[in-house]
């Protein structure tokens, strides 16, 4: 019913997680053939930034104190100071070490993902025969369970 440019039926999910796996954003739903556009347009979180509402965060980094927190994102994303865009090709050792620093906390979110797939065979199974509803509401109980379980083996 909902056909993506794999020609398989798809649904986004849009997830913001930290390093120790726990999932702090979710946005599920998106039907169908979606872009990062169409994301940020219909996105909480995003709209959210874009009317001047954030988390409070508060970091110095070489003496610059910052308020706002950041996303890394794809190169298609706006030009927005919250997000910090991938360098297509970095010059130097100062960009690669960047670069390879970004693309390791990148990697966090897919390893979040992964582990979710890997508890529980509803997220990584066929969904076709559910309506978008119960698939919203599989995939935050199941969110919710992976995060009681980060926080369950972080106090061991």
């Amino acid at each position: 019913m909902y056909i993506g440019h794999y020609r398989e039926p798809t649904i986004i999910l849009e997830a913001v997680t930290s390093q120790d796996l726990w999932i702090w954003h979710v946005f599920f739903g998106m039907l169908g053939s979606l872009n990062d556009f169409n994301i940020l347009d219909q996105s909480p979180i995003f709209a959210a930034l874009a009317e001047g509402r954030t988390i409070p965060v508060n970091y110095i980094i070489n003496g610059h104190e910052y308020t706002m927190g950041y996303y890394l994102a794809d190169v298609i994303y706006p030009n927005w100071s919250t997000f910090v865009k991938t360098v297509p090709r970095p010059l130097g050792a100062k960009r690669n070490y960047f670069t390879c620093k970004q693309e390791s906390a990148r990697k966090d979110m897919e390893r979040a993902y992964g582990v979710l797939q890997s508890r529980f065979a509803i997220v990584r199974g066929p969904v076709r025969y559910w309506d978008e509803e119960t698939l919203a509401n599989i995939m935050k109980a199941c969110i919710i369970m992976h995060n009681m379980i980060i926080k369950d083996e972080g106090e061991q």
